[in-house]
């Protein structure tokens, strides 16, 4: 009691400290204590309805701002876009069997330890891996990882800004000629002079141009010769960035209690227009045919092994991991919150709006299959659907504006809130990292919002410059970013680390009686087994199959990006994965003692304060630093 007692007091006095098992990196190393089995108690004595959260940190309002939230962050344009083409490209119905074997193998088990990592730790995605301090570089990797996707993914969402300022018009900009961006070779009827030959196919040997083509490269991109063709700035496309950004901005600035509320209209618009687009498509002449070629199987797809290589990236990709804005997520929960249950809702959703967008997309290539003559494959055959395949087909309908308008206004807000969502998990690991008593730890939430909003805003000037007289090179620096920075190899070896530190540093079985003291009953074993030995494993295949299968970047086809271009492209790819093995070896290194002490001492972990509310109190005392080696020692004495 005596022992509990003074525990108590010196960490409600000790504010500054995180108590930890052993003594700092810089004062020595110790292997006396092991550090304690976390939950023992709550499971065995405690009650799992028992509110355990944490004091200074903010919850959700609701646990469905969580599952909102997490749909709008994982549920993006790559499900409405990627995932139909995939699909398609892959053998149809037969690219389900791989995708689905994916989800369950892959997915949901990374999806639910990055939730479950936040919602035990309390912490955004650097500071939750104090669970084993020595590879707190994961939580540096996603955090770069995310900078640059936050950074380049907005300007998805500026070009949707820039057609929906266009889809007010009729007829649609894109659907004719004769417009000052247009050039001789502009056309807006292939069915006659390409009869049965692709697009791409046509525009090779016939020099024509697409209208939608020519207003997507000339009007909006303004694309230029080269990645070195930087000029002024695309004074519209400057606009709506900085209003995207103020968008973005004003949805996070007071934290999950305001973000929580407008995702609900963020995450459920989107699904409302899916709807009204489907039943207007499946109404269209040839919408049937779309749908059937949508879905139907080529079983010699699945001996191919980039079938699975491409189930395996789109899973990473769609389920956003990797990125840490799970883990912060998840942070903010109710301590007993249901993570478990929640990774299976989610993952449903998730996969369930990729395969109906399917319905969606095709039905509209199949009208548009119908309207222009040619066979479907040669108008799906580009796996750019959402800036020129749909708006095509969307100038062949009737009240072709009205349907311009949804459809960007969905694309709009459904990348709008994965944006969102994305700063608000980096703010929540920049805000953990720094010390309360310096400068930026001092400033107001709002302050280092407006900071890091501005410093993304601007480095997308470099994707929306122009040169007078001629095209832009943004593109060429947008597709760099896309290309290197947030590509499957570093989410791929992003999550391969995670499994192999959850399961093998920390200990799986420890983990999942983390989860138990938590939810109130141990998950399923496949889960254990999957970051213990099936995840990682996929993981380094696929990365392995990248790596060894490496092509240059090259833009349309046709532009193959200089030397000098694919250098920064690597080093945009190494910033975040070598944050790993450098923060391994720094920590290794500024360490005292010998390996197996080194070892053992950062890997133990730091815990919270709100662990100590259910921790036995047999560990509470191991959980203090030793008294003649600490600092604070006579501070301690003088207040008890």
């Amino acid at each position: 009691r005596y022992k509990a007692t003074i525990a108590n007091h010196l960490y409600i006095v000790s504010e500054a400290e995180v108590a930890r098992p052993l003594v700092s990196e810089t004062e020595g190393s110790s292997t006396e204590v092991a550090g304690p089995r976390v939950c023992t108690g709550l499971m065995e004595t405690g009650d799992p309805a028992t509110d355990l959260g944490h004091s200074e940190r903010q919850t959700w309002s609701r646990q469905m701002d969580f599952i909102m939230s997490c749909v709008g962050f994982a549920v993006g344009l790559g499900n409405v876009w990627r995932f139909p083409y995939l699909c398609y490209k892959n053998g149809g119905g037969v690219f389900l069997i791989p995708y689905l074997l994916m989800v369950f193998v892959g997915g949901v088990p990374v999806f639910f330890l990055e939730i479950a990592l936040g919602q035990f730790m309390k912490q955004g995605g650097v500071a939750s891996w104090n669970i084993a301090p020595l590879f707190k570089g994961l939580g540096l990797a996603s955090m770069v990882i995310v900078f640059f996707c936050n950074t380049y993914y907005i300007m998805v969402l500026v070009w949707g800004l820039y057609f929906l300022a266009h889809s007010f018009t009729s007829p649609l900009p894109w659907a004719t000629c004769g417009h000052e961006w247009n050039t001789v070779n502009c056309t807006t009827n292939f069915s006659r002079v390409c009869l049965n030959q692709s697009f791409a196919s046509c525009l090779e040997h016939t020099g024509l141009r697409s209208s939608v083509m020519e207003f997507w490269e000339r009007k909006v991109l303004r694309l230029s010769g080269g990645l070195d063709e930087v000029g002024d700035i695309n004074g519209y496309l400057v606009l709506c960035l900085l209003a995207t950004w103020v968008i973005v901005y004003f949805c996070i600035w007071k934290g999950v209690k305001s973000a929580g509320k407008v995702v609900y209209f963020t995450a459920v618009f989107p699904y409302l227009v899916l709807v009204v687009l489907f039943v207007h498509g499946v109404s269209l002449p040839g919408a049937v045919n779309g749908i059937i070629y949508y879905l139907k199987p080529d079983w010699s797809k699945l001996s191919e092994a980039q079938v699975w290589i491409d189930a395996a990236t789109q899973i990473f990709f769609s389920y956003a991991i990797g990125l840490g804005a799970l883990t912060a997520l998840g942070s903010y929960n109710r301590f007993n919150n249901n993570c478990y249950q929640d990774a299976f809702i989610l993952a449903l959703i998730n996969s369930g709006t990729s395969f109906f967008a399917g319905f969606v997309v095709f039905s509209v290539l199949g009208f548009m299959a119908a309207e222009q003559g040619v066979d479907i494959s040669n108008v799906a055959e580009s796996g750019e659907i959402s800036f020129i395949a749909y708006p095509k087909a969307v100038s062949l309908m009737p009240l072709a504006p009205l349907w311009a308008v949804l459809f960007f206004l969905m694309l709009l807000v459904l990348g709008l809130d994965s944006q969102f969502v994305g700063v608000e998990g980096f703010i929540t690991g920049i805000i953990d990292m720094l010390p309360p008593k310096s400068f930026l730890g001092s400033q107001r939430r709002e302050v280092i919002v407006a900071i890091c909003c501005f410093t993304c805003f601007t480095i997308d000037l470099s994707m929306v410059t122009e040169v007078r007289l001629r095209p832009t090179g943004g593109m060429y620096v947008f597709q760099l970013f896309d290309y290197y920075s947030a590509s499957g190899i570093t989410l791929l070896w992003q999550a391969f680390w995670e499994c192999v530190v959850v399961a093998w540093v920390y200990g799986a079985d420890r983990f999942m009686d983390n989860v138990a003291c938590m939810i109130g009953y141990r998950p399923l074993p496949y889960m254990k087994w999957c970051w213990s030995y099936v995840t990682p494993v996929v993981c380094m295949a696929v990365f392995l199959f990248h790596v060894v299968n490496y092509k240059r970047l090259v833009y349309n086809a046709v532009y193959v990006y200089p030397w000098w271009g694919e250098v920064l492209g690597c080093f945009l790819a190494l910033s975040s994965m070598l944050c790993i093995p450098l923060t391994v070896l720094y920590k290794l290194l500024h360490c005292k003692g010998s390996l197996m002490e080194r070892w053992q001492h950062l890997t133990t972990p730091i815990w919270g304060r709100h662990h100590l509310e259910f921790l036995p109190h047999e560990n509470e005392a191991r959980l203090l630093p030793k008294a003649e080696e600490n600092k604070n020692t006579l501070l301690y004495e003088s207040v008890i």
